[in-house]
């Protein structure tokens, strides 16, 4: 019988040592969920400050006309690009039922 007994005190410290490992591994999950999030918001940020960036870059050109053919078929991409999403922002906005 003490053998049955020594092996539940042994299977409950087993167990108990599980639980806290499992717990100490959701904190560290937690933490790198947040640290995950803040590294993809600080790559958020630094897209759309690149994004910026190149946009006055290509303002200075346009301004100075330094383009060459090829860099004007990109800018004339892009900014069909942008005129595409806003033709589908307003067609969005004209589906949307008036209150």
């Amino acid at each position: 019988m003490s053998t049955l007994s020594d092996n539940l005190v042994q299977l409950q410290q087993k167990l108990t040592q599980v639980l806290k490992q499992y717990v100490q591994l959701q904190r560290e999950n937690a933490k790198l969920r947040k640290e995950l999030l803040k590294k993809d918001k600080f790559i958020k940020d630094k897209e759309e400050l690149l994004l910026n960036l190149q946009q006055k870059v290509d303002a200075l050109r346009i301004s100075k006309d330094g383009f060459s053919k090829e860099e004007k078929k990109q800018l004339e991409k892009r900014i069909d690009g942008y005129v595409a999403e806003i033709d589908k922002c307003l067609s969005l906005l004209n589906v949307v039922p008036k209150i």
